[in-house]
């Protein structure tokens, strides 16, 4: 199971206003702040930010909310966060902030139901990651066979993929999707 975590109604708690828009800094921190208070809260180990209602968002915010935020739920009993409800728009500003930090979320855009990759992901963390997406949990082997990869090479991008909270690594040597998938 899953937290659903809707930024718009955040956004109306930090600012007391009937906006839509994540923009200047100081409003994204006042959000992830009410964030950190509900992963705080959760006993999900999955949580998802709903991007679904927010109308712009700025790159300040981006940082704010989303990266400073993965930096901050590490100590956190919460084991991933990722993001749904994503526009176009959303995705650059998410992608550059989080470029900035060398971080990676797993986000499902509005355009389209698969998950993707937002963030400093390598070239192989992305396709064993789209591999992976059709799957939902599943050994290295099928997803080494269906990249044509040697199967170091998979586990390598697969235990990345693990280590930035992007999947889950199981002790039966699977690999999952989880929430999203």
């Amino acid at each position: 199971m899953s937290t659903i975590i809707r930024l718009d109604l955040l956004l109306r708690e930090a600012v007391a206003t009937p906006y839509r828009d994540l923009v200047t800094r100081p409003t994204g921190a006042a959000v992830r702040q009410r964030v950190l208070t509900v992963l705080r809260n959760t006993g999900e180990p999955d949580a998802q930010l709903d991007f679904s209602e927010v109308g712009l968002l700025d790159f300040s915010c981006a940082d704010e909310i989303i990266a400073k935020l993965l930096v901050e739920t590490l100590g956190l009993p919460v084991q991933r966060v990722m993001l749904r409800g994503v526009s176009e728009n959303h995705a650059d500003a998410i992608e550059h902030a989080l470029a900035r930090y060398d971080l990676v979320i797993v986000a499902v855009l509005t355009q389209s139901p698969e998950p993707r990759l937002l963030g400093a992901a390598p070239d192989d963390w992305r396709a064993a990651f789209r591999a992976l997406t059709p799957l939902g949990r599943a050994p290295a082997p099928p997803i080494a066979d269906a990249l044509s990869w040697p199967l170091p090479r998979t586990v390598a991008a697969l235990e990345g993929l693990a280590r930035r909270r992007c999947v889950v690594a199981h002790p039966d040597a699977t690999f999952e999707l989880g929430a999203v998938a």
